[in-house]
């Protein structure tokens, strides 16, 4: 698996966006393992963090987002994410405003759905970790707060 990677060891990077409507976040159900996670996944080479960030949105559910703010940038080996990964990931969480569309499934996501911070699903937990989906409720209801990291 190290063997195709050339260079010096770097962090990959996966983000992710924080969606509200009626206080409620949005939510994707992944093909892969049926569990549900923040839409988002590795940024790709020459996008900026938040036109990937945006692309993975509508991708994966169907909305055309507006990044707002950076929430935090989390090391992924920091968090009891399930299971562990051969990669160092940095997480980037972002807030983003809907301004368009509707929720739609794609070849990635089974499900695309608003849910209250007492009714979330169960969580793929390699992507996702109910802490994260806590924090993400009270930074980006709560007012602007400095980035969280680490």
């Amino acid at each position: 698996i190290f063997a195709a990677q050339s260079g010096y060891a770097t962090p990959k990077v996966d983000v992710r966006a924080a969606v509200f409507r009626d206080r409620k976040i949005l939510l994707v159900q992944e093909r892969s393992d049926n569990l549900w996670t923040l839409p988002g996944g590795w940024a790709d080479v020459n996008d900026s963090p938040s036109e990937a960030v945006e692309k993975e949105v509508v991708q994966e559910s169907g909305f055309k987002v507006r990044t707002e703010r950076l929430l935090a940038v989390f090391d992924r080996a920091k968090h009891p994410h399930d299971p562990p990964f051969p990669f160092h990931i940095y997480k980037m969480f972002f807030l983003c405003g809907i301004e368009s569309g509707e929720a739609t499934p794609s070849m990635e996501t089974a499900s695309v759905d608003f849910f209250a911070p007492d009714a979330i699903p169960p969580l793929s937990l390699s992507r996702i970790t109910n802490e994260q989906i806590r924090f993400c409720f009270e930074a980006g209801l709560n007012g602007p707060k400095p980035a969280a990291f680490d």
